[in-house]
């Protein structure tokens, strides 16, 4: 039982010992000497096996390695993988400048790698001064005042181009608000559809009065109502007046004294039929109501005009849904806001901007 525990104790820490081999912590440095407020850079690599936690030094701008010895810069970890993705290097750099002539030994850099901590090799490096000639000292000369530099037009570009989108987005808010005053869409969607002639109309309703049998029913109101509509659309769309709004009578009488006789022994058949109907309650015979159906249908195809094959389609103008207006709106309102947010913002840049050039 010792042997064993033995024997286990020794393959932990020879484990531990070829971990701790396989991890190493260099660091290289650019060049060995500059001059007082030159740079120089620090690399710091790390090799260690995949996967092992590490943290690097906490250096940041701003610190001092020695006195006088700064850190200006601070690069990103890179990490690379090696032998096969088995291990990991990762590399650090850090940019180094210096205030004063001297031999700086930079202290030895600390990383914690798994539960160790680890430190690199030391550093030096010489900062040699600018020799500078004490015995002619008429070559110096003292700081020139300040000059006032003339303005160009690079000065004031991006005033100008700023000024521009202002004014854009102030007459595209504007017109904006006056197409949701005025409830007007932004776009207006037309479409050219081909006008359907009105005998073709005129013949599609007869044909559905027909096949709804409305003129096999015992109250033939509605059924004279529908044909009659029919017919009085027609006629306004063949001749041009409006026989919507004029009785049976005023048709037939137009249509005489426009010379147009075709037919009109079966039309005032119809109308009178159906003004008895409507107005005194006639009854009526089911093979009346199919004649009259048919006199329709007869009175339509005589007086019809054949269409123009070449005719040119109509422009039509696409109607908005109530949902589609709300959408509309919300859309333009935000186009509103964004604009107006983009000229405060732009205006508010012209004035600082101004002042800078003025100031």
């Amino acid at each position: 039982m010792y042997t064993r525990r033995l024997f286990i104790f020794l393959s932990i820490f020879a484990s531990c010992i070829c971990a701790i081999a396989q991890v190493t912590v260099t660091a290289k440095i650019d060049s060995v000497w500059m001059y007082v407020g030159q740079q120089d850079g620090i690399e710091l690599v790390v090799s260690m096996p995949k996967g092992e936690k590490h943290q690097m030094p906490g250096l940041k701008p701003g610190d001092l390695l020695l006195p006088d010895l700064e850190i200006v810069s601070v690069s990103k970890a890179d990490t690379v993988e090696l032998n096969g993705g088995k291990q990991w290097q990762v590399s650090q750099r850090y940019i180094i400048t210096a205030w004063d002539s001297s031999l700086y030994y930079i202290p030895p850099l600390s990383v914690i790698v798994g539960k160790q901590k680890l430190q690199s090799n030391q550093l030096a490096l010489k900062v040699h001064t600018i020799d500078v000639d004490t015995l002619h000292t008429d070559a110096f000369f003292p700081p020139r005042e300040i000059q006032n530099v003339p303005l160009c037009w690079d000065d004031f570009k991006g005033i100008t181009y700023g000024a521009v989108l202002v004014c854009l987005c102030a007459g595209l808010i504007g017109w904006l608000f006056y197409r949701i005053r005025s409830g007007k869409p932004i776009v207006r969607l037309v479409r050219r559809k081909k006008k359907i002639p009105a005998h073709e109309v005129a013949i599609s309703q007869i044909k559905h009065l027909k096949d709804s049998r409305q003129w096999a029913q015992e109250d033939s109101k509605e059924y004279y109502t529908s044909l009659t509509d029919t017919l009085r659309t027609y006629i306004q769309d063949r001749y041009g007046f409006s026989a919507m709004e004029m009785t049976s009578t005023e048709i037939i009488e137009r249509l005489v004294a426009d010379g147009d006789e075709k037919s009109l022994d079966e039309l005032r058949e119809i109308f009178r039929t159906a003004d008895l109907v409507k107005f005194a309650k006639w009854t009526t015979q089911i093979n009346e109501n199919d004649a009259n159906l048919y006199y329709a249908l007869q009175y339509v195809n005589e007086t019809k005009l054949e269409s123009d094959p070449n005719a040119k389609p109509e422009p039509e103008v696409v109607k908005e849904t109530d949902k589609e207006r709300l959408n509309r709106v919300i859309a333009m309102r935000m186009i509103m806001t964004l604009g107006a947010v983009a000229a405060i913002g732009t205006l508010v840049w012209i004035v600082w901007r101004l002042y800078d050039l003025l100031a």
